[in-house]
């Protein structure tokens, strides 16, 4: 498989504040990477920057051989190459399922209404919503606004997707038929980076799993091995909370 996304020493400060110190990787088209860590340790950070939704101050993100931080890069374009998926859904509470999934194809990408239609549709059965198109974001569950959410973003057919801890929202009832969705998704070789504190879909379904601890990658690799092996003993302690990992 050949690479999709490369980057290299990348940083964020916010005020004095030094919030990414570094951070280097690469990921291949087809694979899902989790980026894993305590609450405050620059995930969410890590993603805004990889897609220009919080620029970051020095580094390099290739997608495709193609520096996106470079002056005159086309930010809409990145965005859409790079699908988003919110903790809190961010859909369009006046726009039906249907009309917000259509959106990013008709306003992004220049379809045809027939086609951007065409392609929502699809989405939404792929998320198994073809039932609630005409339903608006206030008549959904947290878990359904998530499934949609996800649908939007496959509408712009992206090159690889975020997921910023889809499923912190929801209740843990909900959070299954999201997670089902993803892996879903990995399946069918959709290349992913999901921030999660959900370790059992990390450990199972990721290619990859990096470990950000204080802006820094402190591990990466296979989740199998880093979770049942640990080389670091930060790693070792922040697994350790989690039942069925030590």
């Amino acid at each position: 498989m050949s690479t999709i996304l490369e980057v290299k020493d990348l940083t964020k400060k916010f005020a004095d504040i030094e919030v990414l110190k570094g951070i280097s990787f690469k990921l291949k088209k087809g694979e899902t990477l989790a980026v894993i860590g305590s609450s405050g340790s620059g995930k969410s950070t890590m993603l805004r920057c990889l897609n220009q939704l919080s620029p970051p101050d020095s580094g390099q993100v290739l997608l495709e051989g193609v520096n996106i931080n470079a002056p005159g890069i086309d930010l809409n374009t990145v965005r859409a190459d790079m699908g988003f998926v919110f903790q809190d859904f961010n859909l369009f509470i006046h726009l039906s399922v249907l009309d917000n999934v259509m959106f990013g194809p008709l306003r992004v990408r220049g379809m045809s209404k027939k086609e951007a239609r065409e392609i929502a549709m699809n989405e939404i059965e792929r998320v198994g919503m073809i039932d609630k198109i005409d339903f608006y974001p206030a008549q959904l569950s947290g878990g359904q606004q998530q499934r949609i959410s996800i649908a939007r973003a496959l509408a712009l057919r992206p090159k690889l997707i975020l997921f910023d801890e889809p499923t912190s929202a929801l209740d843990p009832e909900l959070t299954g038929e999201v997670l089902s969705v993803m892996t879903g998704l990995a399946n069918d070789g959709m290349t992913a980076i999901v921030v999660t504190h959900e370790m059992g879909f990390a450990q199972s379904v990721a290619d990859k799993a990096i470990f950000i601890d204080q802006g820094v990658i402190v591990e990466q690799g296979v989740p199998e091995k880093m979770f049942a092996h640990p080389r670091h003993e930060r790693t070792k302690l922040f697994l350790s909370n989690f039942v069925g990992l030590q």
